[in-house]
């Protein structure tokens, strides 16, 4: 029976091989290729695989020991950052030499030049931080060009649609060229023009919960369709709506956001539509654990809207049951999503959403602990309250964690319980 077993694996691991033989190797880190050559050597110890086969899978990796975050790329995505703002701020100060469309044909012709620039060095096989360096400048640049032309035409500055007309551009670069860097600028350009937009007419707390979670929504929705081929652009899309639902639900769970002043505006209600219609057409496009992406996301936004309609009053000197309540349950919430968004940088390999999830976790915690706490406990007590809050919070995290790695382990090593 063992043997047979072996047998159908054997024939399994080596059709799929041998209807490639030609692929180029995939770039590994380091430590990932180590684990590789000891499972590898073990499988072929233990007569699970031939030399052959084993010499085969060697050859689908190679090793990657460099650093993805060098020195080298942090600096020249910190040069671009810089030098793009810097650009943006001589728009702002005017350039009162000059007159208005001289100032915007300036502006448009470095747009242009930093534009044809990246996809010249990208041409040219140049190496990809230089290129995105380029790239992340023009997409900058844009928006000092769409600001410039704005204050040519006399129009207000302080307008939302400004950043949206800045972060469409950037997306249409960022599409046209597939590359990572304007798809930043754009994102968070175009996060700001949602945001402020929903605000524009009614501002109030529950209508920027409301827009936040509902932009949270549609980053996920569109990280799970980026999924069927763009995956980097999906790691940028998942990791801003893994952001944007930590931010609305620690928004409403601060006291103050309650529902004082909240007016319906219609384009908070398109808003809320077109974040419907993006997650069903998310669910309807994918299979499996990513169609929970944006239900979870918009399981966020409705508790977020539920602890803003739940209102306890502002008061933070009289704490009763009803704020102990909110709290708790706000705790309750934030953990329990935090949690989530780490177990999914676990199955998505995204540590940038493990990232996030604790430093969520730790500023909430500690948010809330002196915001509840404090007016009930002084002095060095705060602080041991505070640091047992933080133990059992970091234990139930951990442990969930763990939990999650073990069972994605033992479903990797059992891959006919998958097939069932």
């Amino acid at each position: 029976m063992v043997r047979t077993h072996v047998s159908r694996r054997r024939r399994v691991h080596a059709g799929p091989m041998d209807t490639h033989p030609t692929a180029p190797p995939r770039p590994i880190p380091g430590s990932q290729f180590d684990w590789l050559y000891r499972e590898i050597a073990a499988w072929q110890a233990s007569d699970l695989i031939s030399g052959d086969q084993a010499a085969a899978i060697r050859a689908g990796y190679r090793r990657v020991d460099g650093r993805r975050f060098s020195l080298g790329r942090l600096m020249l995505g910190l040069g671009g950052c810089f030098v793009g703002i810097g650009l943006i701020w001589l728009v702002a100060a005017n350039l009162d030499e000059l007159s208005p469309m001289l100032r915007f044909g300036v502006v448009a012709l470095l747009w242009l030049l930093f534009l044809a620039g990246g996809e010249a060095l990208d041409a040219r096989g140049s190496s990809r931080p230089l290129v995105g360096s380029v790239r992340l400048i023009a997409a900058l640049v844009f928006g000092a060009a769409v600001f410039q032309a704005a204050q040519s035409l006399q129009v207000p500055a302080y307008s939302p649609h400004l950043v949206g007309l800045w972060g469409a551009g950037a997306l249409v670069h960022a599409y046209a060229v597939r590359a990572v860097s304007p798809l930043l600028v754009g994102v968070a350009a175009g996060t700001v023009w949602w945001v402020w937009l929903s605000l524009w007419d009614e501002p109030s707390a529950a209508a920027a919960v409301a827009s936040i979670g509902a932009a949270s929504v549609v980053a996920v929705s569109l990280a799970v369709v980026h999924d069927r081929g763009l995956h980097r652009f999906g790691f940028v899309w998942r990791s801003v709506g893994a952001l944007l639902s930590l931010v609305a639900l620690f928004a409403a769970a601060v006291p103050y956001a309650t529902t004082d002043d909240f007016a319906w505006s219609p384009w908070l209600v398109g808003a809320l539509v077109v974040a419907g219609v993006l997650a069903v057409a998310a669910v309807a496009l994918s299979s499996g654990i990513a169609r929970l992406e944006p239900v979870s996301a918009a399981a966020v936004l409705g508790m977020a809207a539920v602890l803003v309609a739940w209102d306890t009053g502002t008061d933070t000197s009289n704490i009763d049951a009803a704020d102990w309540a909110h709290a708790g349950v706000s705790v309750a919430a934030y953990v329990l999503v935090a949690v989530g968004v780490a177990a999914l940088g676990i199955v998505r390999d995204n540590p940038v959403l493990t990232l996030l999830a604790m430093l969520g976790l730790v500023v909430f915690t500690t948010f809330q602990s002196f915001a509840v706490f404090a007016a009930i406990i002084q002095g060095a007590w705060l602080f041991v309250v505070l640091g047992l809050v933080f133990l059992a919070t970091g234990f139930l995290f951990d442990r969930a964690r763990r939990g999650l790695a073990d069972v994605l382990d033992t479903d990797s090593a059992n891959p006919e319980g998958d097939a069932r």
